[in-house]
């Protein structure tokens, strides 16, 4: 079972660690941004002004209402479709920032975006998909490589490895 987790935490190094820093900053800002900015929506947070008069459930009935509209599998399933989106969004994003769990969260990461850009976003061009295309190309390269010297899977596999 050890072998089993230290091939999915285990990260592929970089030549040198200044490319490992690199693709460490780029992992934080993104997993940052993704949390805070697009995962916390999806929770109703932060409450604006017009909200102090709804309860929390009618402030986050919106997200489940508008992955009902993709239609499908969506349709039938809406509140678990957008559970797992804002869960991948702002845990996965956090987690994507330290580095733990990377390739685990990376995937739920892709698929989320891969949702938002095919069913979304499509119909807004290039300009409107950016944003899920960068936290895409992001997933996939971390969903590959893990996070590298810079983050918690490292130190997780350097202890395993140890004690095995």
């Amino acid at each position: 079972m050890k072998k089993v987790i230290h091939k999915i935490i285990a990260p592929t190094l970089q030549k040198h660690w200044i490319a490992d820093l690199t693709f460490a900053f780029a992992r934080f800002i993104c997993g940052m941004l993704l949390a805070i900015d697009f995962g916390a929506s999806k929770f109703g947070m932060p409450w604006t002004p017009q909200d102090k008069n709804l309860s929390f459930f009618e402030v986050v009935d919106w997200f489940p209402k508008d992955v009902a509209a993709y239609g499908g599998l969506f349709e039938m399933f809406p509140v678990f479709f957008a559970w797992m989106g804002a869960f991948s969004e702002a845990v996965g994003g956090l987690f994507l920032a330290f580095g733990l769990k990377t390739r685990i969260f990376s995937f739920l990461i892709m698929c989320t975006m891969l949702v938002a850009i095919i069913f979304q976003k499509w119909g807004e061009g290039t300009w409107g998909m950016l944003p899920a295309m960068g936290f895409l190309w992001i997933s996939i390269y971390h969903l590959y490589l893990g996070s590298g010297r810079f983050g918690a899977d490292y130190l997780i596999s350097k202890y395993i490895t140890r004690n095995a």
